[in-house]
């Protein structure tokens, strides 16, 4: 099955997004058990976790040139939502 692409992405709390894909669905997506690997330590400050893009094509969302979460990752560990 292809990954679908990211369409739009909410910030809903200082650590979980709800991202919709352009087949419609929608998943909740909890960063918090990342953020104990040094890489995704900037994700702690709520600003910076809600200063995200999405990148062009829907692949990944990304906070700088060393964070981000890609379509793959967003779909497979998202939580499917109604």
């Amino acid at each position: 099955m292809k990954i679908p692409k990211i369409v739009s992405v909410i910030p809903i709390d200082d650590h979980t997004l709800i991202v919709v894909f352009n087949n419609n669905d929608k998943k909740k997506y909890d960063v918090l058990p990342l953020l104990s690997k040094n890489i995704f330590e900037p994700l702690r400050n709520p600003v910076f976790f809600k200063s995200f893009n999405i990148e062009k094509g829907g692949h990944a969302i990304t906070w700088n040139k060393d964070i981000d979460l890609s379509e793959y990752e967003l779909w497979h560990h998202g939580q499917t939502m109604p």
